[in-house]
């Protein structure tokens, strides 16, 4: 059982310094191109915080565990709500400036809706993994859209600028930001299926569903670099980041993470993704959308909403970890 949790561990481990070197290699590669921080952080950033997310789906998809993927993403979105935005409101109460952000959240909701949709009839199929996908490709153009359209006017362009002097080394060459970016994604992999490879047989020991391990210490898990940046993003005056950093990961796990199981291993899904998980996303996309669009001026997440935000992800956790069982 040992050998089970080392794996998850040290999977963990090796995912948060794969992905932290396979975004400074990609951001250092665009940035040497030419590509505004703008761009970078709104993409190349915004993938590279999902990437773990993405290649766990899709090793566990293949490995037979649609489960844990299906439950990878939408435990991601509810952690990164509930939890991350929920205690960094809690340290630094979180003001919302960007105009550019403020045409993201009816997307996200957009998506989250559609992601519903496609699950109403109780199976993720071939076919609605290829919906999500061409969904992806056609935000992003949307969003590099509005971002060559905004420049330097939005302010949380400026919070990118910002980020990526801090983050990027000024003599990164783009020969060892490309290295740095295969050495991350080889990382990425290798632990992608040494989590996967634990976290499927601690499921199997404890007799609990590969869904609610997806949902939970995967979710959990994946997210926790998250947790860290929007806090430092927060610290550092940089709310938007930290708002958009939840935006952008959350579109990318209902699109990328959770089409990947559609692709790989098309079926039907567990009847608690639509009695359980999706409500409790949706109901907290909403509550995002309300507290931080900012209807009549800045958006802003007090404390206290944060508050109700963390008591809400650890009542969802409770509830799984004693009620979730094959």
């Amino acid at each position: 059982m040992w050998e089970y949790w080392i794996a998850i561990v040290a999977g963990f481990a090796l995912l948060v310094w794969g992905a932290d070197k396979f975004v400074v290699g990609a951001s250092g590669i665009a940035r040497n191109l030419g590509v505004s921080p703008l761009i970078i952080g709104l993409t190349i950033v915004g993938f590279g915080t999902s990437a773990p997310e993405i290649l766990i789906s899709a090793i566990a998809a293949w490995n037979g565990n649609p489960g844990l993927a299906i439950g990878n993403a939408l435990g991601s979105n509810i952690t990164n709500i509930a939890l991350i935005l929920g205690v960094t409101a809690i340290i630094v109460p979180l003001s919302v400036h960007s105009g550019l952000l403020r045409r993201e959240y009816p997307l996200l909701l957009a998506i989250t809706l559609l992601a519903l949709m496609l699950l109403l009839d109780g199976a993720l199929s071939r076919i609605d993994g290829i919906i999500l996908l061409a969904t992806l490709a056609a935000s992003l153009y949307w969003i590099v859209s509005m971002a060559l359209k905004t420049r330097t006017s939005d302010p949380i362009s400026r919070e990118f600028e910002t980020e990526i002097a801090i983050e990027l080394p000024p003599d990164l060459s783009t020969l060892k930001a490309f290295l740095l970016f295969l050495f991350g994604l080889a990382l990425l992999l290798a632990s992608s299926r040494m989590l996967v490879w634990g976290a499927v047989h601690v499921a199997q020991y404890f007799g609990i569903s590969d869904l609610v391990i997806g949902l939970t210490i995967v979710a959990l898990g994946t997210s926790l670099p998250e947790l860290a940046a929007s806090i430092m993003s927060a610290i550092r005056n940089e709310h938007d980041i930290a708002i958009g950093n939840v935006i952008g990961s959350n579109m990318f796990n209902l699109l990328a993470v959770m089409g990947m199981p559609g692709l790989i291993a098309p079926g039907v899904i567990p009847d608690k993704v639509l009695s359980r998980d999706f409500p409790v996303m949706i109901v907290l996309t909403l509550a995002l959308y309300a507290m931080s669009y900012g209807f009549r001026g800045p958006g802003r997440i007090n404390r206290i909403e944060g508050t109700l935000l963390l008591a809400v992800f650890c009542g969802y956790q409770y509830y799984l970890f004693t009620t979730a069982i094959i």
